[in-house]
């Protein structure tokens, strides 16, 4: 028997057996089997068998959730893959990647996002490995939870597509779950691309395994927040994902907002009973919406809790007072330019006023030029005449 032959006889029985042990008897029993495995490779020194069976042992521990007994067997492993020095050893770059793998899911299902990063990185950076695809899909999903926790939803898309594409490439069926994730991404983004543009997901475009989240997607992309709220209520299991059922509440928020938006923007005063009817939600949630809306600066106006009504400052009104005072002020500063400050003006209305005062002097000064002249003298009749003519 080759030692080829043999690796591959008892790979198989491994896998074999693996895909069995769904019940905590089994996975204990599968244990069991590992170790004993384990052993009897001691006396063979066939390093790149014993690497497998740890991995396969560890991931074991992993899905049992034993994060302590995960830890020392990936402390094991690691050593196994590194030079004297501490690097890691370029001939065991595959291996080392299935390590990673493993410790970064640990460390997003403990929510150690410190540690997640920097493994992540640091396994990105291998480049002496032709890795399965299936190993890069674990660790692109992982990466995107870890932006999605950083709401760093750019990057949660690109590693999420990533992860898709891989899965898709290994056969896995956690592709579609991956697929969601996605979908859930353009959400959060605010994107209206399509994310079924791409040559890999057209074909799950119809898939009914995702037809909800599609729907999701449809209905956020039109800003239908009704059909939203109803095709979450008649797809409760989209939020078995723990993963969607803590991100989807974002989602939900921003849909609210907008619709809100919407519906205030042709009045000036409404009662916050009559939005809640409106949207279905409660008077709370539409409070802290509009509040959110004011600081913002999105909309101007205040709410009055105690009336339980919105009063909106109009805009067109603001820019037409506006309007108005800088039109004021401008005939003002019109009015001051003419009647104060201009030469030309100002020396003509003197020059005329100046004729007008000469003329009555001159008038005052002699009369008899133009009234005549008093005759007789005391009791005596008076006669005036005026240019000749007696009166």
């Amino acid at each position: 028997m080759t030692r080829n032959y043999s690796e591959k006889s008892i790979n198989n029985m491994l896998d074999y057996i693996e895909k069995s042990s769904k019940d905590p008897e089994a996975a204990q029993c599968m244990e069991n089997f590992y170790s004993l495995t384990l052993q009897c490779f001691q006396s063979t020194n066939n390093e790149r068998l014993w690497l497998k069976t740890n991995i396969k042992l560890a991931k074991l521990l992993l899905d049992r959730k034993e994060y302590t007994s995960v830890t020392k067997k990936l402390r094991d492993l690691h050593k196994a893959c590194q030079k004297e020095d501490g690097s890691d050893d370029p001939s065991k770059g595959t291996y080392s990647l299935e390590i990673y793998a493993l410790e970064i899911q640990m460390y997003a299902e403990t929510k150690n996002n410190k540690q997640l990063k920097l493994l992540y990185q640091r396994a990105l950076k291998v480049r002496s490995a032709v890795p399965h695809p299936k190993i890069m899909g674990i660790i692109r999903e992982c990466g995107g939870k870890m932006h999605m926790s950083e709401e760093n939803w750019k990057d949660a898309q690109s590693d999420f597509f990533e992860s898709f594409r891989n899965y898709d490439e290994a056969g896995s069926l956690q592709r579609i779950q991956v697929l969601k994730y996605l979908l859930l991404t353009t959400m959060l983004m605010r994107s209206d691309i399509n994310p079924f543009d791409s040559q890999e997901t057209k074909p799950y475009k119809n898939d009914p395994r995702i037809a909800a989240m599609t729907d999701l997607v449809d209905a956020y992309q039109h800003d239908d927040v009704h059909r939203y709220e109803a095709v979450l209520a008649a797809n409760k299991d989209l939020l078995g994902d723990p993963f969607i059922a803590e991100n989807i509440d974002e989602v939900t928020r921003t849909m609210r907002t907008k619709a809100v938006q919407r519906l205030i923007a042709p009045y000036t005063r409404l009662r916050l009973s009559w939005i809640a009817r409106q949207l279905r939600i409660g008077e709370p949630e539409v409070q802290d919406i509009l509040g959110f809306l004011i600081v913002d600066g999105k909309i101007a106006g205040r709410v009055d809790q105690r009336a339980g009504t919105l009063e909106i400052e109009s805009p067109a009104d603001a820019d037409r007072v506006a309007a108005l005072q800088g039109l004021g002020d401008s005939l003002a500063g019109l009015y001051a330019a003419i009647f104060t400050s201009a030469e030309g003006f100002r020396g003509t209305a003197d020059a005329a006023d100046e004729h007008r005062m000469e003329s009555y002097l001159a008038e005052m000064a002699g009369p008899q030029h133009r009234y005549g002249t008093r005759t007789g003298g005391r009791g005596t009749g008076r006669k005036i005449t005026r240019g000749g003519v007696g009166f």
